[in-house]
């Protein structure tokens, strides 16, 4: 016999298949637990710390069934098996069908739990996430392990072009297979310890609105200190304090733009792995170092690793204080007391000094054992954390040592937090966190593999990402064939959310390549500077919206076939349509989605129709993109890095067509003061005849009371490229509406 109890945020059924308990988290978002007891406990996550909102909900019972009802989503519960089944309440759809279940005792390091398996129908044709697989998109009639690794990366995320997503809260090994079933499509998800099967229904029906569900549910996303979102500068390694100068002081030299360099591993030398100190030998003078960065303009970003050598006296106080997970070397990040101890030798060797961002290589983690024999993540399944089995918690040390040092570095200071990370789970956004995708290589069969696990690592609810532009194993920056593959990355790269050159073997500033490869390189650098003002809007709607920046095609195309499957174009933001060249070739097929007005071509300024394929010219100087028609794109000027002075004028550009708007986004760039409501917006909007730039709302310490908008009609050869155009018309903007007659 089963039976219903309604409770205050939900309700809970009883069976002789055990127990389901429903929770609304909001009118768009349900929790579902389920036991083969009659209980289900309430396990802590390390993922989820969003609680439940007050919204109207209300319950229905019937014979055999009964069925919980939000505004948005209808949950029906099969009161014979125990099994729901999801529909839209809007429009009656359905959205996935439980069909099976299973939950095996098993027993881990003498803890008794569960394996368990979760099988859904679904009718949907596009399922995206699950983090970062190179070379897959589209998991449909796929399946994937979702285990952390060097270029693998586990965010149990999964979203639909239908418009629902799946977060399963789970830091286990996992299994997430899509499969066909005679004329059925199904969804395994199969992970190794649970006490209970948990996951959240998040409803869009946008998958805008079901990624900012995630964040509601896993935490904001912060800003970024502004000059993250220009260019860094890093390479395997420089190997003194002379060498990380000169080649700061050669960009400078050179005026190449520049904003981040990074000090990679074994700058400790003698002083034995990761043992928080500079080898006083290669690096007579760090305090120095770091100030001469910050007077050129430079932010220093050092890597830090989660294990160390037994003979550094780090390893030696970790150790005694118990805080080294069993038969490795790493910290234990999953106790507090760890987190702690981490953040202090990183606050007292580093930021007291004045670095700036933290590189967390190795998150997996990566382990090695007393004797210095290397492993991956895999030894930390058969450890011992803090809070249980490594089993049980095998998907979330790189989100425990994330928040060691966000959470330390917001209690010591109002800067900006930056981390990167080679791992990721879900919830690490809201640490601050940038994930790179591993130690990949040069060729370009890697470039091609890297755009879809971009897009789905950013489709799991993770804005940030970034590559070693030109393959962690580095080609030969003088040999015309390697050149090639760097320059289309490097393009490439100006669009992801972080632009950031990477490597070993070969160095790859720019003049290692020769005069006209750097000329190019210098011109999407530039192009990266100009678009700063578009980008940092962008990412205040990251945090403020839930937004993605780096956008698959199925996010604002979800309905149209031919995007289902497309993994090589996306959009940045809503205005730009970026198309990678993936091979050595000069011209590339490209898909125009349908969008009112057409496409701009941002080279030449012609205007194309959409809905349709074309053949798009891309020599070597150029990667093809597309301006959405009705944008107003904001430019800035070039600058040698961000804060070198005031980003005015700003160039606006508009593309006619249809109607658009954007709202410039403005703050101090380090603190943050936007969170106490220090920051401006200004509304800027195009309907179709008149340019209307709105009150600017809101003020923060050093804004600018003034600013010049030089507006740029797009047409065939005017408002083009990198470069600056000729306005139309000059606007002098004191925060007061302007509007402006355009023919």
């Amino acid at each position: 016999m089963s039976y219903v109890e309604e409770l205050a945020d939900g309700i809970l059924a009883r069976g002789p298949w055990g127990a389901v308990r429903l929770r609304v988290y909001d009118s768009d978002i349900l929790r579902v637990t389920y036991s083969p007891t009659p209980s289900t406990p309430q396990v802590p996550s390390l993922a989820v710390v969003g609680k439940p909102r007050d919204v109207r909900w209300e319950l229905r019972r019937e014979k055999g069934r009964c069925i919980l009802s939000t505004d948005e989503l209808r949950a029906c519960i099969n009161l014979e098996t125990g099994l729901s089944t999801f529909y839209s309440s809007s429009d009656n759809r359905p959205l996935l069908r439980e069909i099976e279940r299973r939950a095996e005792r098993t027993k881990l390091s003498g803890e008794s739990a569960y394996s368990v398996e979760l099988v859904f129908s679904t009718a949907s044709r596009g399922l995206y996430g699950l983090g970062q697989h190179p070379g897959i998109f589209n998991y449909r009639g796929r399946s994937v392990v979702l285990s952390q690794g060097n270029t693998e990366v586990a965010v149990p995320l999964l979203v639909s072009n239908d418009g629902w997503g799946i977060l399963w809260d789970n830091c286990s090994l996992t299994r997430v297979a899509s499969f066909k079933m005679g004329d059925e499509w199904r969804l395994a998800w199969w992970s190794e310890i649970a006490d209970v099967i948990d996951y959240y229904l998040l409803y869009g029906p946008s998958l805008d609105r079901v990624i900012a569900a995630y964040r509601q549910l896993t935490g904001a996303a912060p800003l970024l200190p502004k000059w993250a979102y220009g260019y860094w500068q890093s390479k395997e390694r420089y190997a003194s304090q002379e060498e990380l100068l000169s080649t700061a002081r050669e960009f400078r030299r050179r005026r190449i733009p520049a904003d981040i360099i990074v000090q990679d591993w074994k700058y400790w030398g003698r002083h034995g792995w990761n043992a928080f100190k500079f080898d006083e030998e290669s690096y007579p003078d760090p305090r120095e170092m770091v100030r001469e960065l910050h007077r050129i303009g430079f932010k220093l970003m050092i890597s830090i690793w989660p294990r160390f050598g037994v003979d550094t006296e780090v390893y030696r106080v970790f150790k005694e204080r118990g805080l080294i997970l069993p038969g490795t070397t790493c910290y234990d990040p999953f106790s507090e007391e760890g987190r702690e101890l981490y953040w202090s030798y990183i606050k007292r060797a580093f930021l007291d000094i004045g670095v700036d961002a933290w590189w967390l290589d190795a998150t997996e983690p990566e382990t090695a054992d007393p004797e210095g024999r290397w492993g991956f993540y895999y030894a930390f399944h058969d450890t011992r954390t803090a809070m249980g089995p490594g089993a049980r918690y095998l998907n979330a040390y790189s989100l425990m040592t994330c928040r060691a040092v966000y959470e330390g570095q917001r209690s010591t200071t109002d800067r900006r937090v930056l981390i990167l990370t080679r791992s990721a789970f879900a919830g690490q956004q809201r640490y601050a966190a940038v994930t790179w995708s591993g130690d990949i290589w040069s060729d370009w069969l890697e470039l091609r593999r890297q755009l879809p696990a971009g897009l789905n690592f950013c489709l799991s609810g993770l804005p940030y990402w970034t590559t070693d532009c030109g393959g962690f194993f580095s080609g030969d920056p003088s040999t015309e064939a390697y050149s090639e593959v760097f320059v289309r990355w490097l393009q490439w790269s100006t669009f992801c959310p972080i632009m950031r050159v990477h490597g070993t073997l070969f160095a790859k500033e720019p003049w290692r390549f020769g005069r006209e490869v750097e000329e190019v390189i210098v011109k999407y650098i530039k192009l990266r500077y100009r678009l700063l003002p578009y980008i940092y809007s962008l990412a205040w709607r990251v945090y403020s919206e839930g937004y993605t920046m780096m956008r698959p095609l199925v996010m604002d195309f979800p309905h149209d076939e031919h995007v289902l499957d497309l993994d090589d174009e996306y959009m940045f933001g809503p205005a730009i349509l970026v198309c990678p060249v993936t091979e050595p070739a000069k011209r590339r097929r490209v898909y125009l989605p349908p969008t009112p007005g057409g496409w701009y071509d941002f080279w030449s300024g012609e205007r194309l129709e959409g809905g349709r394929w074309i053949d798009a010219e891309a020599p070597l100087d150029k990667i093809p993109l597309y301006i959405r028609a009705g944008s107003v794109l904001p430019l800035g000027p070039v600058v040698q890095y961000v804060g070198e002075r005031a980003e005015d004028p700003i160039e606006l550009r508009v593309y006619l067509g249809a109607r658009g708007n954007f709202t410039l986004y403005e703050d101090d760039g380090e603190t943050y003061g936007y969170e106490r409501g220090d920051y401006a917006l200004i509304p800027i909007e195009w309907d179709g005849r008149r340019l209307i730039i709105g009150r600017r709302r809101g003020r923060f310490p050093g804004m600018l009371s003034e600013r010049t908008f030089r507006v740029v009609v797009v047409r065939r050869g005017r408002g083009i490229g990198v470069e600056e155009a000729e306005p139309d018309a000059v606007i002098h903007y004191d925060g007061s509406r302007v509007t402006l007659e355009l023919d």
